[in-house]
């Protein structure tokens, strides 16, 4: 499908510059960059230092000498993988001044990169995707039961992240699981929700405490539960839209790509929960 200069708020130039037409969209839409802590790099691998082992530290006499301890480090190294969309306008398009086009194309590029970005992190991809939840080796894991009757595997998996050092701030799971959960009354007979209403933001659906998020990238059944401090979302600092006027040169259109290069870490696994619905 093509754009032309007669697209729904299309009147502008394309700056083959404006990187950030893309990364704010993506960051806005993604569910990734909403659960995780974005870090930015401008290296090719982004290397995270994870604590193994603390200083020793212990009482003393008045006077005593103190014994030095090392504290000891590992590291977790990961490369971000490109993630890119493809539209095409026509050269009329292009050649226009008003940056309102510009603006909606980095939109329409930034939606297939998010789209692409959340599939990554929710399902276990081929290379050359990130590795995500679904492939985390070591991530905490509740059974929940065929049908959900209360919120003790929430409470389970809260434990477990604490347990760990973690925090869940965010759940995250399909919409369908999402409905079946928000049905939950607080009593037999009684039409009050379990769930409690999120104050600050109409609509939003809260699980002890902890904001519900919905993504049809989560497979049916399965619920994440996310410590942001603990997921870091590595996106390399060259995010850029570019410009081609050959490529299409017989049908005088222009076409117009986005790349961005995004990775996960998770340097404390057991930090995260899976929650798995028996169904699943």
């Amino acid at each position: 499908m093509s754009m032309f200069t007669t697209s729904a708020g299309a009147q502008s130039v394309l700056p083959p510059e404006y990187g950030e037409l893309v990364t704010k969209p993506v960051e806005a839409l993604s569910v990734a960059y909403l659960t995780g802590t974005a870090v930015r790099t401008a290296a090719n691998k982004y290397h995270v230092p994870i604590l193994a082992s603390d200083v020793t530290v212990g009482a003393v006499s008045e006077g005593a000498e103190i014994t030095p301890s090392d504290a000891a480090f590992n590291e977790l190294v990961v490369t971000p993988a490109k993630f890119a969309g493809l539209t095409i306008v026509s050269r009329e398009l292009a050649d226009d001044s008003n940056p309102s086009a510009a603006d909606q194309i980095g939109k329409s590029i930034a939606r297939q990169i998010a789209k692409a970005v959340d599939n990554a992190l929710f399902n276990a991809l081929s290379a050359p995707n990130p590795a995500g939840f679904a492939s985390l080796s070591g991530i905490s894991t509740v059974a929940a039961p065929l049908t959900y009757t209360n919120l003790d595997p929430f409470e389970e998996a809260i434990s477990l992240s604490e347990a760990a050092g973690g925090r869940v701030t965010t759940w995250v799971t399909g919409a369908a699981t999402a409905l079946e959960i928000a049905k939950l009354k607080d009593a037999s007979g009684s039409n009050k929700g379990l769930l409690n209403p999120d104050l600050t933001a109409e609509g939003r659906r809260t699980i002890l405490g902890r904001p519900v998020v919905v993504s049809s990238y989560v497979p049916a059944d399965v619920v994440y539960g996310i410590s942001k401090d603990d997921f870091l979302v590595v996106t390399r600092e060259d995010t850029r839209l570019d410009v081609d006027h050959s490529a299409y040169f017989s049908s005088d259109r222009v076409g117009v790509r986005g790349t961005m290069r995004v990775a996960f870490a998770m340097p404390v696994a057991a930090a995260h929960v899976r929650i798995t619905n028996a169904a699943a």
